[in-house]
């Protein structure tokens, strides 16, 4: 697959096949990353891959937020709905990797890299793409909250995690939706 290939075809997955995918295939995809253009050559990103463990812990947290969302005055057995879907959601993804900034200096080298780290992370889906493999990219409070960062071992002084890959082999390929060109490009004198 070229890389012009990739880009228009690659889709956010939201439904995975159950198997994991195979290690080896995670540090290909991922180095890829690596290659993403980066001012200074700072390097700043991290990817940490969530073992089982981690994401049976994970898991039950993700179960308490979705439960949170429930209405005020909501039954007990909604609640409960709400919790379970909230878990069964979370560990229906095969493989979970955080994508994490190092985050040191000024505001400039914070926002430069950052935005080195969201390149590594195009880099790293259009990667996956290439080997069949499909992702979503998605953030929310327990990527941010502060035992996430605990169990996953980074620092919450140093390091920032943009999002969590979640990753796996498609059983579904939503279809595109782009707007034209013509809508978000322009042309100055």
């Amino acid at each position: 697959m070229d890389v012009m290939e990739a880009i228009r075809s690659r889709r956010s997955i939201f439904k995975f096949k159950p198997e994991p995918v195979a290690k080896d295939v995670i540090a290909r995809i991922f180095e890829a990353g690596i290659w993403a253009p980066n001012h200074h050559l700072t390097e700043p990103w991290r990817f940490v891959v969530i073992g089982e463990e981690t994401k049976e812990i994970l898991a039950q947290r993700y179960s308490e937020i979705q439960e949170a969302k429930a209405a005020a005055g909501a039954s007990d057995e909604a609640r409960k709905t709400l919790k379970d879907a909230g878990y069964a959601k979370f560990m229906s993804k095969p493989t979970i990797v955080a994508v994490v900034c190092l985050q040191d200096g000024d505001d400039i080298k914070k926002r430069e890299d950052y935005a080195a780290t969201c390149c590594a992370a195009q880099n790293v889906a259009l990667a996956a793409w290439a080997e069949g493999v499909g992702m979503q990219w998605s953030t929310g409070p327990i990527t941010l909250e502060d035992n996430t960062y605990k169990v996953l071992g980074i620092d919450p002084e140093t390091e920032y995690t943009i999002g969590f890959f979640y990753t796996g082999y498609p059983v579904e390929v939503p279809q595109p939706r782009r707007k034209p060109l013509a809508e978000v490009l322009s042309w100055t004198d």
